[in-house]
């Protein structure tokens, strides 16, 4: 295992994303470990990981669009908007009954590309200071406001009919920031017989894919391996290479000269030295600079 650098993690069921993360301090044995974005306790799947120096990677991880493939029941809704909430609605059978597969693609459709959507009360949003779950479990009313958010791909790969409900098997592409949960109470709501999520699997992160990941046994077991810096860094954006002047001149807060689009990984030999953005015209400056002792 490397001194610093990412980790991917198949998340399983019924861990929180910290419950992973403190298991990943334990087995590496350092507190300098943080994700990439929270998976909810009943889904799995991708957890991208940074540990040490590969902490300050994941900010720029947090942005990257996500795949998803997940299970939404029509027929009745909950307060969390997922199976592990409290139930709040149930269709009428007849409701159910001959619904049209045409009219759930066409609700879907709705659904996808650039859409404002209203994030489910018991997400992870801070409301005055205060996680927007924390206050629903005691007992508070939560309105969110919407934001907009782009739905690249909302797919139906299956539909399994019972008498007391629908599940429809979807694949989710999207922006960060999106609810899936609340996809699936949108489109409930729109069929008007009531969503809610029974089951969710995040299967990419930008680049980084599931069949990368390595199971929680696995780290115990020290099978799993990690991904250094400047690879990770290559899956977020372009990497530039810099002399060892300019290497020098960046550890010492100075700006180099350059012209670029975003952010940029400099590398020097190898090894990851900085993120890189345009400070003015013709100069770059640092936004994040690797300490040389942790960037085996």
């Amino acid at each position: 295992m490397r001194s610093s650098g990412f980790l991917l993690i198949d998340k399983p069921s019924g861990l929180t994303s910290h419950d992973v993360v403190a298991q990943v301090r334990k087995a590496l044995g350092t507190k300098k470990v943080g994700h990439a974005g929270t998976l909810d306790p009943m889904a799995t799947g991708l957890l991208v990981l940074g540990f040490n120096q590969g902490t300050k990677l994941l900010t720029f991880a947090v942005g990257k669009d996500k795949t998803y493939f997940a299970t939404i029941r029509l027929g009745s809704s909950t307060i969390t908007d997922d199976a592990e909430g409290e139930v709040i609605y149930v269709s009428e059978k007849d409701q159910l009954a001959g619904l049209p597969k045409a009219k759930i693609e066409a609700e879907i459709s709705k659904l996808t590309g650039q859409i404002s959507q209203v994030p489910s009360s018991v997400s992870a949003i801070k409301v005055s200071g205060v996680r927007a779950y924390d206050l629903v479990r005691s007992g508070e009313q939560v309105e969110l406001k919407p934001r907009s958010v782009t739905v690249a791909k909302f797919e139906l790969l299956d539909i399994a009919e019972a008498e007391t409900h629908i599940d429809l098997a979807v694949r989710v592409d999207c922006s960060s920031g999106t609810y899936i949960r609340a996809l699936a109470r949108d489109l409930g709501s729109a069929l008007g017989v009531g969503g809610h999520l029974t089951s969710l699997r995040r299967t990419r992160v930008g680049d980084f894919e599931v069949n990368q990941g390595y199971s929680l046994a696995e780290l115990q077991e020290g099978k799993a391996n990690s991904i250094a810096l400047n690879q990770a860094c290559l899956s977020l954006m372009p990497i530039r290479e810099i002399d060892s002047e300019q290497k020098v001149m960046i550890r010492q807060g100075k700006q180099i000269p350059g012209q670029i689009a975003g952010e940029v990984g400099a590398v020097h030999e190898g090894q990851l030295v900085a993120i890189l953005t345009q400070a003015k015209k013709d100069s770059l400056r640092s936004l994040v600079v690797f300490e040389e002792s942790e960037i085996a």
